[in-house]
């Protein structure tokens, strides 16, 4: 029984917990099954939108694990030089991206879409343009593999939250140290290992997905 119990244990570490992450992906994805009921074909995005997925990326999955959200990517919808509504978006690098192609890259084109409660009160014309100055300023910038909080580099979730505190004073959600996420997850220290060593910066100040996506601040408007 013994010989048996240490086989199993090998064979879990040799597929990379694929089991036990199977059970879990499943179990992230089944939250929020209300969300449904949101959808509307006659939705019409607006300006300061934020939309939420859960991507395709390599390390969305410890993303998920690491915030116990199934959302792993956002960004947030803004007009370009040229006045056509897009979704800023920090990826590598950070870029507009249609919302539609947004969409279809994400997950089962699943997607969920945000927008500031008294949206038609603070974001006029001024403030709009302003957060599209901010953002067209980070265009081009590196995607953050070490979620650093500082500007030379940015993740998701940083950009839509220093877009929208730095020109609506509207914190969606507040940084955490990184240690009080969740880090345990085999997969999260794999990673984890992998982009600081053994120099990890527990105490570094972060924002992730779910945080912005939790804030009081946000009304759900649409689910694709």
């Amino acid at each position: 029984m013994i010989f048996r119990s240490s086989i199993l244990i090998l064979a879990i570490s040799a597929f990379g917990y694929l089991s036990i992450s199977l059970i879990e992906q499943t179990q992230l994805l089944d939250r929020n099954p209300s969300e449904k009921k949101l959808h509307s074909a006659d939705f019409q995005p607006k300006e300061g939108d934020i939309v939420f997925q859960s991507s395709m990326s390599g390390q969305s999955y410890a993303i998920q694990l690491a915030t116990d959200s199934k959302y792993s990517h956002c960004g947030i919808l803004l007009k370009d030089s040229r006045g056509k509504l897009l979704v800023a978006e920090a990826v590598q690098p950070v870029v507009f991206t249609p919302l539609e192609a947004w969409i279809e890259r994400g997950d089962g084109n699943h997607c969920v879409v945000k927008r500031l409660k008294n949206s038609d009160e603070v974001l006029i014309e001024e403030v709009l343009e302003s957060m599209r100055t901010t953002a067209r300023s980070f265009m081009g910038k590196n995607y953050d593999l070490k979620f650093a909080w500082d500007d030379k580099e940015l993740y998701c979730s940083e950009l839509v939250w220093k877009i929208y505190e730095r020109n609506t004073g509207i914190r969606l959600g507040e940084p955490l140290p990184m240690k009080m996420f969740n880090l345990e997850h085999p997969v999260v220290q794999e990673i984890m290992k992998k982009r600081y060593g053994k120099n990890i910066p527990y105490d570094m100040p972060m924002i992730a997905p779910s945080g912005i996506y939790d804030s009081e601040e946000l009304i759900t408007v649409n689910v694709y």
